[in-house]
């Protein structure tokens, strides 16, 4: 066993810790975790290795195992884990350790994973089918090792420097150390703002100077003795070969079995659960499965977001799918009144800029389910970017298909919006300089970028991202999934999504990114996913006899968006005014304030789609107020132990 101490700490899953070259601070470490106590308020737990030079810290939400042999840091031979996610298919692993040999005592899925990393070593990563974050200080080896779920549901953060390594589970934690002092890159700001669905999520680089983040599926090992680090993926999804000339009626029914599979293992909970519901198809799918599994008698909770009198509302899908499901439904009406009220509290949370107030429609949703008592929720985010459920991508599949004209004119009566319209792509030929410059003058457009200085504007041209590496081993259709799925749209929503329920301490678990739909669903021919003018197409041939036909056969897709031009028509509009008449708005060497009170004129005319591109100086002037100002204020952590 690793010479230590385990110190009680008082009273989510939230770790940190500290490595250094002579004795760190443990109270730090302590502090850093009782900053992310909203992520585990039910248990907290310290330990100190006999050195002094090695601090892990941990907040518990207890889930599997609610009794105390689940505690962490947990020990287990040499080994010490700080682990925050879940590990679906423990059972399993439980079975198979068990069977080789290994020693498990308790129910908990840490101790199982701690087992593994024991018997299998670094390889264990190649066994876990789960949502994870850990660090496991190893004395046999000398390290420390650490890694990041494959789909990156779950954050890893940290700062490194020749005389410390330090991490954890959020930001606010890293920026009260001393070592941190909250500067961050306003270029990279810009462009999140420009295109909130890429930018500060799928790199190394984390938006504040001096903090990095793992990206999903990699493993990051520090030699304890150097300090030195580095990083490797483990995982990546690559087409399997055997699956190009699968029938359709199979590939549905292969996908079936998959994703009930992953449904099952992520119902496994030793305390409430229950599923978001917003009436689209991939909630529906989920609820009416987990049901199914279940079976009938059994209570099942869902939670839905509605805006009633508005064209944002989808309380009549919603009630469509629970009333086929018999599930117990909670409903919240988000307001710009209450996103107002908690705007202090949603921004220190969510720690960065969200991309629209779609997150804030979320967070409650996730505060309903505390209300109602509900721990875990079932939910289907990344069904868009694996199916193929954005319109967007219909360029994709007749890239990839050819451009045949009747299936183009299917596409098109169905989806109108879908395919770029010529006078569209003559208008996006145009260089960006000179549509700015256009738009200066005439005070027209709705672009962001238009609304910046040129200076700033420019930083924003040629912003466009390379397709992954890794993208070329698709056709065009698997391509541009790919690169949404493991590298730019749905790493920002996971993001939202773990602060969002962390915030209320729930736990959110997406069946559609577990890595084995992945590695099916990119596999098959484009005409599986989106053929006959459908979205998700699988996902509707897969549950089709099951689900409400009202929902399997709707076509007009809806975010899970408040009505922003409603909102911005009452509280948001006065507001983003206030921030825009500012005099340090107008000073900036960023805004062009002349063109934002241009559009703020053009919305109150009737131009209601500006609402969209207003929300982004109002959310930036929101974060940096509420967060950046406020961790800036935090007093500083030390990162070594005061000299005896």
């Amino acid at each position: 066993m690793p010479n230590g101490k385990l110190v009680s700490a008082g009273i989510m899953c939230g770790i940190a810790g500290l490595i250094g070259n002579r004795p760190v601070a443990g109270h730090s470490v302590a502090e850093m975790t009782r900053m992310l106590e909203h992520r585990g308020p039910d248990d907290s737990g310290l330990w100190i290795s006999e050195d002094g030079r090695a601090a892990l810290g941990h907040r518990r939400l207890s889930v599997l195992d609610t009794s105390g042999a689940g505690h962490q840091p947990m020990l287990r031979g040499d080994l010490v884990i700080t682990f925050n996610g879940e590990i679906y298919n423990y059972l399993e692993l439980a079975e198979r350790l068990k069977s080789e040999g290994a020693h498990i005592t308790s129910g908990s899925d840490t101790e199982v994973l701690a087992a593994a990393y024991e018997h299998w070593g670094p390889a264990c990563l190649e066994e876990l089918n789960g949502m994870f974050a850990f660090a496991i200080f190893d004395a046999r080896r000398n390290i420390l090792f650490c890694a990041r779920d494959r789909i990156g549901e779950k954050p890893f953060l940290f700062s490194a420097s020749d005389d410390h390594f330090a991490f954890a589970s959020e930001y606010k934690s890293l920026m009260a150390l001393e070592s941190i002092d909250g500067g961050y890159d306003e270029t990279r700001l810009m462009r999140f703002l420009y295109r909130p669905s890429q930018g500060l999520d799928s790199e190394p680089e984390s938006l504040f100077d001096g903090i990095c983040q793992l990206p999903a599926a990699h493993s990051l090992t520090l030699d304890l003795d150097s300090l030195q680090y580095r990083t490797q993926r483990y995982w990546d999804v690559t087409p399997a070969a055997d699956l190009a000339g699968i029938d359709e009626k199979d590939a549905q029914a292969r996908f079936k079995e998959l994703l009930t599979d992953a449904i099952q293992i992520r119902m496994r909970s030793d305390v409430a659960q229950g599923s978001c519901l917003s009436g689209g198809l991939d909630s529906t799918a989920i609820v009416t499965a987990a049901r199914g599994l279940l079976g009938p008698g059994a209570d099942y909770d869902t939670f839905s977001g509605i805006f009633p009198g508005t064209d944002a509302d989808e309380e009549y899908w919603a009630r469509i799918a629970s009333e086929a499901s018999a599930t117990r439904s909670h409903w919240t009406e988000p307001t710009a009144e209450g996103f107002l009220d908690e705007i202090s509290d949603f921004m220190w949370h969510n720690e960065l800029p969200v991309g629209s107030a779609s997150q804030y429609a979320q967070w409650c949703v996730f505060r309903l389910a505390k209300e109602a008592g509900v721990t875990v929720l079932l939910d289907g985010q990344g069904a868009d970017e694996l199916l193929g459920g954005y319109e967007q991508y219909f360029e994709n599949y007749l890239a990839e298909r050819g451009d045949n004209g009747d299936e183009r004119a299917a596409i098109q009566s169905r989806y109108p919006m879908a395919l770029a319209k010529p006078d569209q792509r003559l208008k996006t030929a145009l260089p960006k300089p000179m549509r700015h410059l256009a738009s200066r003058i005439l005070g027209t457009g709705s672009d962001f970028s238009f609304g910046l200085k040129p200076a700033a504007a420019r930083n924003l041209y040629g912003a466009l991202p390379e397709p992954p590496e890794g993208a070329e081993r698709f056709g065009p259709l698997a391509a541009a999934l790919y690169t949404d799925y493991c590298h730019a749209h749905l790493p920002v929503l996971l993001r939202y999504g773990d602060r969002n329920s962390m915030a209320h301490s729930r736990e959110v678990r997406l069946p559609f990114c577990d890595h084995r739909l992945a590695e099916f669903t990119l596999s098959l021919r484009a005409e599986m996913l989106m053929g006959g003018a459908q979205t998700k197409r699988l996902l509707r041939g897969a549950f089709g006899d099951e689900l409400p036909i009202q929902i399997r056969d709707r076509w007009n897709k809806r975010g899970f968006l408040p009505p922003a031009a409603h909102w911005f028509q009452g509280p948001l509009g006065s507001y983003v005014r206030d921030i825009i008449h500012r005099g340090d708005f107008a000073n900036s060497d960023i805004w062009n304030a002349a063109w934002w009170r241009q559009a703020l004129r053009r919305f109150d005319a009737g131009e209601t789609h500006l609402a969209d591109v207003l929300w982004r100086p109002l959310i930036a002037h929101a974060w940096r107020t509420h967060f950046v100002a406020r961790v800036r204020a935090l007093p500083k952590l030390p990162i070594f132990a005061a000299p005896v």
